[in-house]
């Protein structure tokens, strides 16, 4: 080892101070990632605070407390528009150059990253709602509810024929449409809504302030489990803390995705322990009844984290005890909350299946809404999902080195997400929640790809058009252009990986017993191993 190594290997942690030999472009990864993380958290919050002048509906403020009142300067939309697709771009540059960083050495005070988080969220969790009016539909579906109606069956312009005071403030976009939503999120609306009683605005808050305290259980549960790997540790907060993309979509928007990726995650966690369970030790069916409980009031949040629970009984598939008592847990939750709301709860779980969103990369090959692959889209997305879940599963890097269940439940879940014709940047937290708890390799930078792609094509998330015709056909060639192409350049490059990596398969330990999932329960080894 030469002595310049030797020097950098002994200088101690921060951006500047780097645990392991560096050079001068791991300080500008450092750098790009402190300018690129801050910069679009800044842009976020003045949006935040600048909502009245760019983004509808309009929302009456509470006299006093939460949320905050917002200042009173005037962007135009069109100059937001390109505020927050800089913001998005730079954001997710930062997050890349921050992990580039990171697997070079750098070690900067995880104190700070989580302060800056924190402060972050707390702010955007205070003030109105943007970047999506999803938000709004939520309330409205809380506000029925706290009315004595179903949102399976009123839709939230029904509000508005009743003039009641939350009306203004109904978007139109989904305001023909019932809920789509699992009973366990009507019932946190519906609690909101008790909260916030009369209030749009106060409603969203309480909202906002359950996806704030989602969020930072995912990143406390990341801290803590690997504080024994530093290089682990900053990975999970660079991917989900303090990660601007992340948290503009969950809690400056405050999509509900946070929620089941929280209850979802501590599912995986209890019923399947961390790292794993020793290969000589049958899974204690209570911790996986318990952890499938959580797991099935996730996907009561949203039907897809039912993923998850493919992925734990997966990974103790040899064992039929473990995978009854998982797969029972979930049933438990889920069947008696969807015969509470009865027919039409069960009628919009299943309508999910047709919808599409605008920046699918099906609509490369077959105009919509009437070529063939849109006609039939659901079953060939269906088809595609399974042959992508096959390849991904038996293939993606990290099987020996992460705990089985998580494994099982990334690989199910990115394979849907990847593929599936309907898909927001928000449900990107069911995969990255998932992704911090494996050894790093390429997903974290299909991901981030992914998501920088997912919010431009979004942004400003104004339900109303731009004013500027270029800066409108932009965004309309974002949305159906260049966002598809990067999805199913994703999907292309996942896949070949998988495919370009595969080895074959290690015969099982003989130490093993067969009833259980022992030949997969490998603890895992360091998480800073780079892909």
């Amino acid at each position: 080892m030469s002595s310049d190594v030797r020097r950098d290997a002994r200088s101690s942690s921060g951006w500047g101070r780097l645990a392991m030999p560096v050079g001068t472009s791991t300080r500008i990864y450092a750098l790009v990632a402190y300018i690129g993380i801050g910069a679009a958290l800044a842009i976020m919050i003045v949006a935040s605070l600048t909502r009245a002048s760019w983004m509808g509906p309009p929302m009456a403020m509470p006299g006093s407390g939460p949320p905050l009142q917002a200042l009173s300067w005037r962007i135009p939309l069109d100059n937001m528009a390109v505020a927050l697709w800089l913001s998005a771009v730079v954001g997710g540059i930062g997050v890349a150059a921050g992990l580039l960083a990171v697997r070079r050495g750098a070690r900067p005070p995880v104190a700070l990253i989580v302060g800056t988080a924190a402060l972050a969220v707390a702010v955007l969790t205070a003030l109105p709602p943007v970047g999506s009016t999803d938000s709004l539909d939520y309330m409205a579906f809380g506000r029925m509810v706290a009315l004595g109606h179903s949102p399976y069956v009123m839709v939230p312009w029904d509000l508005k024929r009743m003039h009641d005071t939350v009306g203004v403030s109904i978007p139109w976009e989904w305001g023909r449409i019932p809920t789509v939503y699992g009973p366990a999120a009507t019932v946190e609306q519906y609690i909101a809504a008790l909260l916030g009683g009369s209030s749009a605005a106060r409603i969203v808050f309480w909202l906002k302030l359950a996806n704030a305290v989602a969020f930072g259980a995912v990143a406390y549960t990341a801290d803590r489990l690997l504080r024994s790997d530093p290089a682990a540790r900053l990975r999970a907060h660079l991917l989900w803390t303090i990660n601007p993309l992340l948290i503009w979509q969950l809690i400056a928007a405050a999509h509900l995705d946070v929620l089941g990726a929280a209850f979802g995650l501590l599912g995986l966690m209890i019923a399947a322990g961390w790292p794993a369970f020793s290969v000589s030790q049958r899974p204690p069916l209570g911790r996986l009844f318990a952890g499938g409980a959580f797991i099935g009031l996730a996907a009561d949040i949203k039907i897809t984290f039912a993923l998850y629970g493919l992925g734990l009984a997966w990974a103790f598939r040899r064992s039929r005890p473990a995978w009854l008592a998982s797969t029972g847990a979930m049933t438990a939750v889920l069947l008696p909350s969807y015969a509470w709301f009865g027919p039409p709860a069960i009628k919009a779980l299943l309508g999910r299946g047709n919808r599409v969103t605008a920046d699918n990369f099906y609509q490369l090959f077959s105009p919509p809404p009437h070529g063939f692959l849109m006609k039939h889209i659901a079953v060939i997305a269906a088809v595609i999902v399974i042959g992508a879940a096959i390849v991904v599963l038996n293939n993606m890097p990290g099987r020996d080195r992460a705990q089985p269940a998580i494994y099982a439940a990334l690989a199910l879940t990115a394979a849907w997400l990847f593929t599936w014709q309907y898909q927001l940047p928000s449900y990107e937290a069911m995969v990255i929640c998932l992704l911090i708890f494996v050894p790093a390799f390429w997903l974290d930078w299909l991901v981030i790809a992914r998501l920088i792609a997912g919010t431009v094509a979004l942004m400003p998330g104004n339900p109303t058009p731009l004013p500027s015709h270029l800066l409108s056909r932009i965004s309309n060639d974002t949305l159906t252009l260049a966002a598809p192409i990067v999805l199913i350049t994703a999907l292309v490059t996942m896949v070949g990986l998988c495919l370009a990596g595969r080895r074959p398969t290690r015969p099982p330990s003989t130490g093993a017993k067969a009833d259980t999932p022992a030949a997969e329960a490998v603890a895992p080894q360091s998480h800073a191993a780079a892909g």
